[in-house]
Formats: C-alpha cells, structure tokens, sequence
C-alpha cells in the first residue's frame, strides 16, 4: 500500500459563500472570491490500508463517519477500494473561523489522489475537494480564486506574484472550536432566517465588483465589498432561529481599532468569516501600523499574523 503527504493554505473568502444551492451534492448557493494565505498551513499524510477509513486531526482521532461521503467519491475518482488512514495537522486553531476546512479537504484531496496513483488536473481536484468542503474548492488553487453559484469546480483570477505588496493581518481571539459548525449554521439560516433571500439575490453584484477590484489591484475598492458581504452575511446569521452569534467582544475591539485606521488614512479593510476571528487587507508598507492597533485593541491575544496571498495546494515530498 503507497502513501502521500499534500500541503495546502486555507482560502479566506473576500466574498462570502454561505448556504448551499444543493446539500447533497454540496454546491453554493452565492458566489465567492477568496485569497489564499500563505502564513497559515494543512498538512494531511494518507496511507492507503486494508481495513477502514481512520482520521486523526491534530493527534486526536475523528469520527470517519463525518468524512464518508468525500472519501466514498475520493475512491470512485481513483478507482480504488481500499481505506484510507488520515492524519490531518493545522499550524492554527482549527474549526475557529479560519478556514481550517477549505486547506483540509484541499490537501486531503491531492493527498488521497496522489497515493492512489492516479492523474487529475487542478480543476478535477477542485471538484473533487469540494465534496468536503465547498470552501476547498478555491483552496486547491493560489493567489485570488473565483467559485460562482452553483459551480463544481473553482476558478483561478490572479496569482500570487500578480498583487505582490498585499497583506493579510490575521488577528486571532481564541483557539476554541466553534460552538456551531459552519455546516450546521448554514442550514439554519437557510430554512430560517428572513434575511437568507436578500443575502442571495445580492450576493451576485458584490461578487462582480470585487473581481473587477482585484483585477485593477485597487484595494480602495476591494474593502468596501468585503466589508458589506461579511456584513451582510453575519445579517443572516443574526435573524435567523435561533440566531447564530459567533462574534465576541474582542472582535467588535477588533472592528472599531480597524475603523479607527481609516480614519487616519490607513487603507486598511477588515473581513470576517463564520467564527470570531478578524482578518484586515492592507499593503505591505501599512502592516506596521495595522499589527500595533490590532495588539492594542486585544493586548492579551497573541500577536497578530502577517500573511502574504498564497500558493495552491501541492504534494510534500
């Protein structure tokens, strides 16, 4: 039996996918754009076996069970019928909002496909990494990725080389696992939440908009679509029953410390994703302003993490 090691970044999305057009075959429902970050690292071995699929995340086992249906088609992809053994490790917090699910899947998949033996290209890994995590569908690519509504597969936009001086600030408020998952959080808003429909309908323009930003490199832009999507996806979140609330205080310090930037002309712009953590654009000649204000806002969190955009997902070894 052969084995493989993958790496992959996790892919913040700019523009948010949230709720899914088909649960069973697990497409989105909005479109997304996401940038890969290069500071932050999935590492996934899989060793084929006799026997059945094990998964071990950060040393401890998970339930296989919440994997079968990626690794059902994962072995119908490759042609193969043995199980898998998994050992999945992240550099940071996992199930935490930062996208630990997209660079997961991303490197399970070229992991998977790689010990199997078998050839796929980046837009077949993309759809196969989408089955376990729509998200992942954009992490199997660098740079800046396009995944539109209802799509199988993701779309490169930009490479990394492309905005060379953009950073990401990544400041962390707690290592917890969210105490709803993403998955789950997407269901209840979707049968619940009066504010679903409109998300939908108006995902579509904030999508354009912030494609033609980053085409034109023009983050004056870029930050006020981000700033709306993520908005406006918390939105639904908040009026759906019973509502998902995943922000805490040091987040809302976070926010305030980010307007605060712009306000003294740092074009700095700020994003978050379904968990408590804050994300903030800016160029490489501003981080050092953006680190100190975010350190001030949380002094007890650990220090902020700069992150260049990143490079898609890759075999080790």
């Amino acid at each position: 039996m052969s084995s493989a090691t993958a790496v992959a970044h996790p892919n913040l999305a700019l523009v948010k996918y949230w709720g899914k057009a088909d649960s069973q075959r697990n497409l989105p429902a909005t479109p997304s754009l996401g940038i890969s970050l290069e500071a932050l690292t999935s590492r996934v071995e899989v060793d084929l076996v006799d026997g059945s699929d094990t998964v071990e995340l950060d040393g401890r086992p998970i339930d296989a069970r919440r994997y079968r249906l990626f690794l059902d088609m994962a072995r119908r992809r490759c042609g193969i019928v043995c199980g898998f053994r998994i050992r999945a490790r992240n550099d940071f917090p996992s199930a935490s909002g930062l996208a630990s699910s997209s660079s997961g899947f991303a490197a399970l998949a070229a992991a998977c496909v790689r010990a199997a033996g078998t050839q796929l290209d980046e837009a077949e890994l993309s759809a196969l990494a989408r089955v376990g995590s729509v998200s992942a569908a954009r992490a199997v690519f660098g740079g800046f990725v396009m995944l539109p509504a209802g799509a199988e597969r993701a779309e490169p936009l930009a490479l990394p080389a492309e905005w060379p001086e953009l950073r990401v600030v990544v400041a962390v408020v707690t290592a917890a696992a969210k105490p709803v998952s993403s998955r789950e959080a997407m269901e209840i808003v979707r049968l619940t939440s009066p504010a679903y429909a409109g998300w939908v309908a108006a995902s579509p323009t904030l999508f354009n908009v912030a494609v033609e930003a980053v085409r034109a490199r023009d983050l004056g832009r870029l930050g006020p679509v981000m700033r709306r999507s993520y908005h406006h996806m918390f939105a639904t979140m908040l009026a759906a029953n019973p509502p998902v609330r995943y922000w805490l205080p040091a987040s809302l310090e976070l926010l305030s410390a980010v307007e605060r930037l712009r306000k003294r002309g740092v074009s700095a712009w700020e994003t978050m994703d379904a968990g408590p953590q804050v994300k903030v654009l800016c160029s490489a000649g501003d981080v050092r302003q953006v680190v100190a204000a975010l350190s001030e806002a949380c002094p007890w969190a650990p220090a902020p993490i700069v992150s260049a955009v990143g490079l898609g997902v890759r075999v080790a070894g």
